[in-house]
């Protein structure tokens, strides 16, 4: 934004027996946080993703603790589907991560 960059977005296409799954991450600087940028990038990169790869799901993490980006998961169409009970290590914190999953329309 303004010639700076705001935050991040990609995806990984997963292998094997995981070739039509695809995992999504995206970050924000918090200067932009709460004017639903993440939001629609998740939207625009999902509608990108099941149309361009052979994908039945895209799922992505978020930190146990973080409402915003359940918020921003959630408003994109993601369904929660589990906690991973202290998965990751964060500022010196064992956390709960929590999966979420978009799967294509039929």
């Amino acid at each position: 934004m303004n010639g700076e960059a705001a935050g991040g977005i990609g995806f990984e296409l997963q292998r094997d027996v995981a070739r039509r799954s695809a995992e999504l991450g995206y970050w924000l600087g918090e200067a932009h946080w709460g004017r639903g940028i993440v939001t629609e990038g998740v939207r625009a990169l999902t509608r990108l993703m099941f149309s361009n790869f052979d994908l039945n799901r895209i799922y992505s993490t978020v930190f146990d603790g973080n409402p915003a980006s359940v918020r921003v998961l959630e408003k994109a169409g993601f369904t929660f589907e589990g906690r991973m009970r202290k998965a990751a290590v964060k500022g010196g914190r064992t956390l709960d991560v929590l999966l979420y999953a978009l799967l294509k329309e039929p």
